[in-house]
């Protein structure tokens, strides 16, 4: 009876874990930009679904929110400092805030403020602050386990709109970007904080602003990042240096996260173009061979999709294209820029300059809109750049200093 009501247990437990759809870092749990929720509202009502709640001084900076177990992560600045912050899911209150650092001190004229998003990863959450603080820290109170500091400790070099990557947690090491001759990538124990490994990438890349994902390309598992002189491959085991694609760069704002599938590669920035490159093994190293290359699939801020076969993005309007050829299959001016994601078979954008929020159904046929509303809070400066975020039945928009809630779950199974 014992061992039956064990196995009960522990299957109930499996069961919660199953369900609970977190997004629990940059571009949820596959850092793909995919919520895995499901059983979502296929249409919104005329103003919008339901707000459950608002919080109107969070904080400033363009962190988008990460949602794991019962907690929202953050980071936000106040007063030229950053902090990471716990917020309860349930009402959006403060459970802690513990300093990070300064707002980076090389930022320019324009936008200072803290802008990557936490990972969260079991009982730690890394967040990095724009002045390059990394820390590890406990996700129930906020306790420092370990910080660095990519300009002190690594040499690293930022760009002129400070350090934005979102660290990425592969296994038992934390992947970033410092940027510089030293370590232009480096592999951190996730645990301790110590260097695993420093990658020096040919001309000691500048960080830009993108994030990176692994990836298993032509045989070789590599961490793939877009750095100041294009995006390039480094070996996961070593850091050493596998290739590089430099022409969707853009010289100030490389901020799009890149895409990998079928041994392809897509970036893109926002002000140059989008496009793809093949990888193949060569005398034991990498070749990134050119695909294609088109002004169209353009996209910086706003990021992009890939769903089966085909890329979604959005620069100053929505375009789905193949990912293999970049054929563009059908544009539309939809909202206009906009940052997306995709959950239960729907694009979630969120406008930057009327931070008017739509839904859009994922169909290669052409361009179908369900829904869209206007939040009722004030856009400042036309900055709603922070990405949408869909978990456990709510879709999350932040504005700045605005964080909403909205309740987005099917109540009726549809």
């Amino acid at each position: 009876m014992r061992t039956y009501l064990i196995v009960v247990l522990m299957s109930a437990m499996t069961l919660v874990c199953l369900e609970a759809a977190d997004y629990p870092q940059w571009r949820g749990p596959a850092r793909d930009g995919i919520s895995s929720e499901t059983g979502l509202l296929k249409e919104w009502p005329k103003d919008g679904p339901k707000l459950k709640w608002k919080i109107d001084k969070i904080g400033g900076g363009w962190s988008t929110p990460s949602v794991a177990g019962d907690k929202i992560f953050l980071i936000v600045d106040k007063d030229k400092k950053e902090f990471a912050v716990a917020l309860n899911e349930k009402d959006g209150s403060t459970i802690w805030s513990t300093e990070l650092g300064s707002v980076g001190i090389n930022t320019g004229p324009q936008y200072p403020g803290s802008r990557s998003t936490p990972t969260v990863d079991g009982s730690l959450v890394y967040c990095l602050g724009s002045n390059g603080d990394l820390a590890c820290l406990d996700v129930e109170k906020g306790g420092v386990k370990w910080k660095k500091n990519f300009k002190t400790d690594f040499g690293g070099k930022l760009g002129l709109w400070a350090f934005a990557e979102s660290p990425l947690i592969d296994g038992d090491v934390l992947i970033c970007t410092p940027g510089g001759e030293k370590a232009t990538m480096a592999a951190l124990d996730k645990m301790t904080g110590a260097t695993r490994w420093e990658s020096v990438v040919p001309g000691g890349d500048t960080a830009s602003y993108a994030s990176a994902i692994v990836a298993q390309g032509a045989g070789i598992k590599q961490y793939i990042q877009f750095v100041q002189n294009g995006v390039i491959g480094v070996d996961a085991a070593t850091g050493k240096f596998l290739w590089r694609d430099d022409r969707t760069k853009d010289k100030a704002a490389n901020i799009a996260t890149p895409l990998f599938y079928n041994d392809m590669v897509f970036t893109s920035s926002g002000r140059a173009v989008g496009g793809a490159v093949k990888l193949t093994a060569v005398d034991g190293g990498i070749q990134a061979t050119p695909l294609y290359k088109d002004p169209a699939l353009a996209t910086g801020i706003g990021g992009a999709i890939r769903i089966g076969d085909h890329i979604f993005l959005n620069n100053r309007q929505l375009v789905c294209c193949e990912f293999a050829t970049g054929k563009v299959l059908w544009e539309d001016k939809s909202i206009g820029a906009a940052s997306i994601s995709v959950a239960d078979g729907h694009l979630y954008l969120h406008g930057h300059e009327n931070g008017t929020v739509a839904l859009v159904e994922v169909s290669t046929a052409g361009y179908k809109e369900k829904s869209r509303f206007t939040p009722t809070h004030e856009i400042k400066a036309k900055q709603a750049w922070c990405h949408p975020v869909v978990a456990n039945g709510c879709l999350y928009i932040r504005d700045l200093e605005v964080l909403c809630s909205y309740d987005v779950k099917d109540a009726a199974g549809k």
